[in-house]
C-alpha cells in the first residue's frame, strides 16, 4: 500500500465493510505501512463498526490501542461512540462503565458525554439513574444544553410525568436554550400516553403556532406513539396539521400508520393505504406488505394475506422469514396444515430455509390437528437438517401435547431432554404443571414443582398462579394458601393474579370477612388491586346480603383511579335483584350510565327484565326490552325466555306466542319447557292452530328428542316427529294433561293441518 494514503481514505474503507472483523483486518494492515499512523477518525470509524455489529471484545481492544497512540483528552467522541453503541444492545452496565473510566484516563467529560450516558439510562427504564447523572453535571458546573433538557423531558414523560415534563420545557429559554420540535413533541407524546388529549391537542397548536414545526423523522416518533395505543385518528388529524405547513409523510409514516389501522382490524383502510402510495409518489417495501400480511393474519385472513403475498412478488419484491412465517404460523393457528404446507413447499423452491419459527408453528398446528405422528416426524427433521432441538422445540411440542390432554406423552418427552442436551426451563415444568391441572391432578402437579426445584430449576409467578388456580377449582383452599406461603421462599412476589384467585376461591367457600381480610393482606404486601380484585369483593358482599357495603366500594373503585365495568354493575344489580329490591337496582342500572358513563350490554338488560319479569312487573320488562333494541343490545335465547315465561305466568298467552315465534325467527331455539309454557297458555284459550304450528316448528328447528334424528325416511319422519315431540313434552311435565290430549287429535287432524300449510309462509 502506497504512503499517499491518508486516514479520510482508510475511514471511508472501513465505513464500507459489511463484516466488522474485515474492518478491523484492513484497520490492522494499514498501520504497517510507513509513514501511516491512525488518527482520531479511524479509530473512532473502526470503534462506530466493531459496537454497531456487538463485537465489544474486539472494540474495547482498538479502544485501548488509541489510549496508547491519542492524547486522551482528545477521545471523548470515541468514547461517546462506545456508549452509544453499549446502549443500544442493551448492555446498560458496560455503557456506564466506560463513562466512568473516563476521567481515570483523564478524559474528562462534557456535556455531550453526560448527554449520552443519560439518554441510554432513560431509553432502558434507568429514571433515577440518569437524574443522579444529571445533578453530578450540575456539581461539576457543567451547563445543560438543549439535548439535556430534551432527555430529562423524556426521562418525565417515561414516568407518566407529562406536567412536569411541560414545566421543564417552558423553563427552557431562562436556561437559554430555544423550544425545539424534539422537546414539544416529546411532551406532547407524554400528554397522549397518559390520555390528557386536550392538553396535548393545545400543546401541539401552540408548538406550531410559535413557528416551530417537526420534521417527518420527528413526528413519526409521534404517530408510533399514537399507533401503538391505537389512536390512527388522531395520528391522521396531526398529520393534515403538519402537512399543511410543508411537512409531508415518508414510507415510514405510512408503514405506521398502516400498523395502526390493522391493529384496530382496519384491514380495508390499510390495504386502500397500500393501494394510494403509488398515487402519493411513494413506493411500498416489504415493510409495507409485511404490515398488511401480519394485520390480516391477526385478524385470521390468511387467504387474503396470501393473495397480498402474491401481489408482492408481482411487484419485484422477494418475500423474506417473516412474511413466510407469518402465513404459515396463521394457518397453522386455524388448523389449516395442507395450505401452509403449501406456502412452504413454494417458499422452500424460492429458496426459502425453515427456521425455528416454521418448524414450532408447523410442529404445534399438527397437535392441534391431533396429527402428533408428523409432529414428532417433523420434530427429528428439525434435528435432521441441523437445527438443534432446543428447548423452544421440545416446549412447542409438548405445549401441544398437553392441551389435548397427552400429558404422560408429554412427561415422557421431557424426561428425554437431557438424553439429547437439552435441559427442561422453567417454561417446560409450566406447561407441564398446567397440563395436569387442567386434568384435575393438582397434586401430582405439585410433585412436578419439587422436581423442577431439586433439579435447579427456579419457579416463577405463572407456575405457583396456575397451583393456586388449581388447588382453588378443587375448593382445597388450606393447599392453596400452602403454595402462596412457599412463595416466598423461592423469592416470587404474588402478584395481583395470584390473590384474585385467592380471592375468587375464598368468595365461593368462605365469608366475606375472609375475603375482606385476605384482601387487607394483599394491601399491606403491596399488591395493587384491580377491578377484577373489587369485583370479586363485591361479589363477596352482595353473596353476604351486604349491599351498602358493596355500593361504597363503586367509591373505593374510583378514588383509586380503576373505572367500574359491566362486571361489577352486573354483580351490583344482580344484588339488588337477589334482595328483592329492584327500585335500587333499577335506580343503580341508570346510573351506570349517566353517573358512570358505562355502558349498559345484553346481560345487564337480562338481569333486571329476568327479575321484573318473575315480579310479573311485565310493563317494564317490556319497556326495558324495547329499550335494549334501540341502545344496541340485541336479546339473546334468555332475554326471550325471561319476557315468554313472564307473560306465560301472567295469562297473557297473545304476547307470549308472538315472543316465541320472534324468538324462532331469529334462530334462537327455546328450551322445550318454555315453548311449553306457550303451548299451555294456547290451550287454555283453545287456540290450537297457534299451538300445534308451535310443535312442527320445534320439529321444523330441531327442538326434538334425539330419536327423531334416528328416522331417516322423510314421510315417516313428518308424520311421526309431532307425535313424539308432544309425548316427551308430556313425559317432561313441560305441557299438561288438557293440552296433551288437544295436541294429539290436534297434530292428525286433517282441517288444522290444512289451515297450517296455508299460514305455513308465517312460519318460516
Amino acid at each position: 500500500m502506497s504512503a499517499a494514503v491518508l486516514p479520510k481514505h482508510v475511514a471511508a474503507v472501513l465505513k464500507c465493510q459489511k463484516n466488522p472483523l474485515r474492518a478491523l483486518e484492513i484497520f490492522n494492515s494499514v498501520k504497517k505501512e510507513d509513514g501511516f499512523n491512525h488518527n482520531l477518525s479511524t479509530y473512532k470509524c473502526m470503534v462506530e463498526k466493531l459496537g454497531c455489529y456487538g463485537e465489544f471484545n474486539e472494540m474495547e481492544g482498538v479502544i485501548e490501542k488509541a489510549r496508547q497512540k491519542i492524547d486522551n483528552k482528545m477521545l471523548e467522541g470515541v468514547y461517546i461512540t462506545a456508549i452509544r453503541s453499549y446502549g443500544k444492545k442493551g448492555k446498560v452496565q458496560e455503557a456506564v462503565d466506560v463513562f466512568e473510566k473516563m476521567e481515570f484516563f483523564n478524559c474528562q467529560p462534557s456535556v455531550h458525554s453526560y448527554n449520552t450516558i443519560m439518554n441510554v439510562l432513560v431509553e432502558h427504564g434507568f429514571f433515577k439513574q440518569s437524574h443522579k447523572v444529571y445533578m453530578r453535571m450540575l456539581e461539576k458546573g457543567i451547563s445543560p444544553d438543549v439535548y439535556t433538557f430534551t432527555i430529562r423531558i423524556k426521562s418525565f414523560c417515561r414516568t407518566n410525568r407529562p406536567h412536569v415534563a411541560l414545566r421543564l420545557l417552558n423553563n427552557m429559554p431562562d436556561q437559554g436554550c430555544k423550544f425545539n420540535a424534539v422537546a414539544y413533541c416529546t411532551v406532547v407524546g407524554g400528554f397522549y400516553e397518559v390520555n390528557c388529549r386536550v392538553e396535548a391537542c393545545e400543546l401541539f397548536d401552540e408548538m406550531l403556532r410559535l413557528g416551530i414545526t417537526p420534521d417527518v423523522t420527528t413526528f413519526n416518533k409521534l404517530i408510533c406513539m399514537l399507533c401503538k395505543k391505537g389512536d390512527v385518528q388522531e395520528s391522521e388529524r396531526l398529520l393534515n396539521k403538519i402537512m399543511k405547513r410543508g411537512v409531508f409523510p415518508n414510507l415510514f409514516t405510512c408503514n405506521v400508520l398502516m400498523q395502526g389501522l390493522s391493529e384496530r382490524g382496519q384491514l380495508n383502510e390499510a390495504a386502500r393505504m397500500l393501494e394510494t402510495l403509488n398515487k402519493e409518489g411513494l413506493n411500498a417495501d416489504v415493510v409495507t406488505y409485511n404490515t398488511l400480511i401480519c394485520g390480516l393474519c391477526k385478524h385470521s385472513k390468511v387467504a387474503e394475506a396470501e393473495s397480498y403475498l402474491h401481489k408482492m412478488v408481482n411487484s419485484g419484491f422477494e418475500p423474506d422469514a417473516f412474511t413466510y412465517n407469518t402465513i404459515i404460523g396463521a394457518y397453522c393457528k386455524l388448523g389449516m396444515i395442507q395450505k401452509a404446507d403449501r406456502i412452504l413447499n413454494n417458499a422452500v423452491f424460492k429458496g426459502f430455509v425453515p427456521d425455528e419459527f416454521t418448524f414450532c408453528s408447523l410442529i404445534y398446528g399438527l397437535c392441534q390437528d391431533g396429527d402428533f405422528n408428523r409432529a414428532k416426524s417433523l420434530f427429528n427433521e428439525a434435528a435432521g437438517k441441523g437445527m438443534k432441538c432446543n428447548v423452544i422445540l421440545y416446549n412447542t411440542l409438548i405445549k401441544g401435547m398437553c392441551q389435548q390432554g397427552l400429558i404422560l406423552e408429554a412427561l415422557k418427552l421431557m424426561t428425554e431432554m437431557p438424553e439429547n442436551g437439552c435441559r427442561p426451563d422453567t417454561w417446560t415444568y409450566n406447561l407441564i404443571i398446567k397440563g395436569l391441572c387442567k386434568m384435575g391432578c393438582v397434586s401430582d402437579a405439585s410433585n412436578i414443582l419439587n422436581v423442577a426445584v431439586a433439579k435447579g430449576t427456579l419457579p416463577d409467578i405463572f407456575t405457583f398462579n396456575t397451583l393456586i388456580d388449581g388447588y382453588c377449582k378443587q375448593s382445597k383452599l388450606a393447599d392453596a394458601i400452602e403454595i402462596l406461603n412457599t412463595m416466598w421462599d423461592h423469592d416470587v412476589v404474588p402478584d395481583v393474579i395470584t390473590y384474585n384467585t385467592m380471592l375468587d376461591g375464598l368468595c365461593k367457600l368462605k365469608t366475606s370477612y375472609d375475603v375482606m381480610e385476605t384482601f387487607k393482606v394483599m394491601v399491606e404486601k403491596g399488591c395493587v388491586p384491580n377491578i377484577i380484585t373489587y369485583n370479586i369483593l363485591i361479589e363477596s358482599l352482595c353473596k353476604s346480603r351486604k349491599f351498602m357495603k358493596a355500593l361504597d366500594l363503586l367509591e373505593d373503585i374510583q378514588s383509586k383511579g380503576l373505572i367500574p365495568d359491566t362486571v361489577t354493575f352486573g354483580t351490583l344489580i344482580n344484588g339488588f335483584c337477589e334482595n328483592e329490591d329492584l327500585e335500587g337496582a333499577y335506580e343503580l342500572f341508570r346510573r351506570m350510565k349517566t353517573q358512570y358513563n358505562c355502558s349498559h350490554t345484553t346481560a345487564t338488560y337480562n338481569i333486571l327484565i329476568s327479575a321484573f319479569a318473575k315480579k310479573l312487573k311485565m310493563d317494564i320488562a317490556e319497556k326495558l326490552f324495547l329499550e335494549m333494541s334501540e341502545c344496541g343490545c340485541s336479546p339473546d335465547n334468555y332475554t326471550y325466555r325471561c319476557m315468554i315465561d313472564g307473560f306465560c305466568k301472567v295469562d297473557n298467552s297473545e304476547l307470549g306466542y308472538k315472543f316465541l315465534l320472534d324468538n324462532m325467527a331469529k334462530e334462537f331455539l327455546p328450551s322445550k319447557e318454555t315453548a311449553g309454557r306457550v303451548i299451555n297458555c294456547l290451550c287454555v284459550k283453545n287456540r290450537l292452530l297457534e299451538a300445534v304450528g308451535i310443535i312442527h316448528l320445534m320439529v321444523q328447528k330441531g327442538v326434538v328428542p334425539d330419536v327423531v334424528h334416528t328416522i331417516f325416511e322423510a314421510d315417516k319422519k313428518d308424520v311421526a316427529a309431532p307425535k313424539i315431540v308432544v309425548e316427551d313434552l308430556l313425559k317432561k311435565n313441560h305441557i299438561t294433561y288438557y293440552a296433551y290430549e288437544l295436541l294429539y287429535d290436534g297434530i292428525r287432524d286433517k282441517k288444522v293441518l290444512k289451515k297450517l300449510s296455508v299460514q305455513k309462509i308465517f312460519y318460516h
